[in-house]
């Protein structure tokens, strides 16, 4: 099992995008996506950078919000969850 990190899309050329994941940039492929994606949406990639889903800004938000306060937390095992 993976976890996906909402990623915030900054450009968009074709089927390719340029994507923040935590403050990281990097490219992904979009061929996967079944709806539109725009500048500004989140999306979750999955192994091979694929994107797949797209998550709305405020699930985004709340996803980010979580993950960044168990990360704060130092090093708690997550597997214990």
């Amino acid at each position: 099992m993976c976890l996906a990190i909402p990623s915030k899309v900054l450009r968009i050329d074709g089927f390719m995008a340029v994507v923040d994941t935590a403050g990281t940039e990097r490219e992904v492929n979009l061929m996967l996506m079944h709806e539109e994606v725009a500048v500004g949406d989140y999306v979750l990639i999955q192994q091979g950078s694929f994107a797949y889903e797209r998550v709305e800004a405020e699930r985004a938000a709340e996803a980010l919000a979580l993950m960044q306060e168990i990360m704060s937390q130092g090093e708690a095992d997550v597997r214990a969850w």
